[in-house]
């Protein structure tokens, strides 16, 4: 079973891959319109002016309909080149400006909260010496719960 998710392990960290790199992604994206337009070139018999013009047109669905592909081969590639925009680069280009745009300022640095957390190690260690020295039960170290006084 294991085996049978490992293509799709490999895709998802791709994917990642590509959504965390905003030049992966732009990379990729001429790459397809290049790759695209150079097929449909070749197939549909057209000028290299052409052929981008009806990639990049295609890419973004917007499709103006002044070039359309006659062969299967090149409709084969619009379907291919249609489908990848609009299910992986589009969504990823957008969730990539969206998560720049959405950042939290309140949240602390690494450093503030180890600072914390060293904080909180002393204030604990501190509690649990007063315990000690008043005669209360501490809880079992290492554990997130309140002092809790001893019962007799």
């Amino acid at each position: 079973m294991k085996a049978l998710l490992l293509p799709l392990k490999a895709i998802y960290r791709g994917l990642v891959y590509f959504a965390n790199s905003p030049r992966t992604l732009m990379l990729s994206y001429a790459l397809m319109i290049i790759v695209a337009a150079a097929l449909y070139s070749v197939f549909e018999d057209v000028g290299v002016g052409d052929s981008v013009w009806w990639a990049v047109v295609t890419a973004s669905t917007v499709g103006y309909g002044d070039i359309s592909p006659d062969t299967w081969q090149a409709r084969a590639i619009a379907v291919v080149l249609i489908s990848t925009m609009v299910l992986l680069v589009i969504p990823l280009i957008t969730a990539h400006f969206a998560s720049k745009l959405i950042v939290d300022t309140d949240a602390f640095r690494h450093e503030e909260q180890e600072e914390l957390k060293n904080n909180l190690r002393v204030v604990r260690r501190l509690l649990e010496e007063l315990a000690a020295r008043e005669g209360i039960a501490a809880t079992a170290a290492g554990s997130a719960s309140p002092l809790a006084e001893r019962s007799d």
